[in-house]
């Protein structure tokens, strides 16, 4: 076995400080010095068989230590008497005195004293914050240079915690947009601490805006109106928040859903007819426009488990659309053009028809073969117009 060297005690007190043991005793106050190190010692036998290199050992160990650095370890020694070597002084057991002589052998003084700092300006507003910084102290010290920053902006959001505001309005001196979406997830996580106690709202709220009381920027409905009739001021193509969309002032008779771009924005002209796309699983977001209830609904999405889980999803909201192109027929024809789809949606799903379950089931469970799929923009556009033609 190797013989412990000054290296190895090292490596022991920076393993107290990578784990934020070093830090937080300065937070708490835990006494964590002195503390004795572990150390391995030349046996009987090496040192009668290599007592040069034991002396060498005793002398590298000796030089390192705080009697003759001026910090650092201290050695506990203890006389042998060895019936070959006689008697000789060797080291018994090793120890760090003090936190200062922790600091100065692994040279993070100064980071301590950065630390201390942070701890000063941090308890002195935010006494909460006291044990996230023993959790995290290690987390405080990379952003030690903009914690006074830091903490202004968990102050404004205390003082603020429903501005309604979006996040490019704040008014905080010395800190700018960018400097807090850059730090997102710490300053979440702070102003959770300082103000999340006494607003039972925000560990049910999900995202950095609607945590904090921001207004987020709006999430947009995209769609096509496929017939000049009902045109929005000669405009065809238009992306509105959902708010919007749900009381917009249109008389469709026929809506199709497709979750594909492309498809979107080549959809043949309807009558009477418009095309939302790109919304992927984002279809909750159709859920305000109740004038889509009382007209024809089509959803027309990928033959495979995550297309399926989003017609269901759609049915949540509108129990009677339809599914267009998502039959076993469809996907059998196109059987060439089938490809693999990466992760299957495995869960059950309760809003589709006996025959669109089979299929899924048939899909989840492979009995097309692995990850089975057929994705929307692969069937040929005469297809597609030779399906709208029969529901028109």
């Amino acid at each position: 076995m190797t013989w412990t060297t000054a290296a190895d005690l090292a490596d022991q007190v920076e393993r107290l400080w990578n784990n934020g043991r070093i830090l937080g005793a300065i937070v708490s106050g835990e006494l964590l010095f002195p503390r004795r190190l572990k150390l391995r010692c030349p046996d009987s036998k090496a040192m009668a068989g290599r007592f040069g290199d034991v002396q060498d050992w005793i002398q590298a160990l000796d030089n390192a230590s705080k009697a003759k650095q001026g910090f650092g370890y201290d050695i506990v020694w203890t006389e042998i008497n060895h019936r070959q070597i006689g008697r000789n002084r060797v080291p018994a057991e090793v120890s760090i005195p003090t936190e200062d002589d922790a600091l100065r052998l692994i040279g993070k003084n100064k980071a301590a004293d950065k630390f201390r700092d942070v701890i000063k300006a941090t308890l002195s507003q935010f006494p909460v914050l006291g044990k996230w910084l023993m959790r995290r102290p290690l987390t405080a010290i990379e952003h030690a240079e903009d914690w006074t920053r830091i903490l202004a902006v968990v102050a404004w959001f205390r003082d603020n915690p429903h501005s309604g505001l979006y996040l490019r309005q704040l008014d905080i001196p010395g800190v700018d947009t960018k400097f807090i979406e850059h730090r997102r997830g710490l300053l979440s996580e702070l102003v959770g601490l300082v103000a999340g106690a006494g607003d039972t709202s925000f560990a049910r709220a999900t995202g950095f805006e609607q945590r904090h009381g921001l207004r987020a920027k709006p999430a947009l409905v995209r769609f096509r109106i496929l017939d000049p009739q009902i045109w929005i001021g000669g405009c065809t193509d238009l992306s509105v928040p959902a708010a919007e969309f749900a009381g917009l002032k249109i008389s469709p008779s026929r809506i199709f859903v497709t979750e594909n771009e492309i498809n979107g924005l080549a959809f043949p002209d309807i009558p009477g007819g418009i095309v939302i796309f790109g919304l992927g699983y984002g279809v909750e977001l159709l859920s305000g426009a109740r004038w889509l209830t009382d007209r024809p609904l089509h959803y027309w999405g990928d033959i495979d488990t995550h297309g399926f889980a989003m017609l269901s999803r759609l049915r949540m909201s509108f129990p009677h659309a339809q599914a267009l192109l998502m039959d076993r027929p469809t996907l059998l024809t196109h059987r060439p053009l089938w490809s693999i789809e990466p992760s299957p949606h495995l869960s059950e799903l309760a809003q589709l028809s006996d025959e669109e379950l089979a299929l899924y089931d048939d899909l989840r469970c492979d009995r097309f073969g692995p990850g089975v799929r057929l994705e929307q923009e692969r069937i040929p556009y005469s297809k597609v117009k030779a399906a709208l033609a029969r529901i028109e």
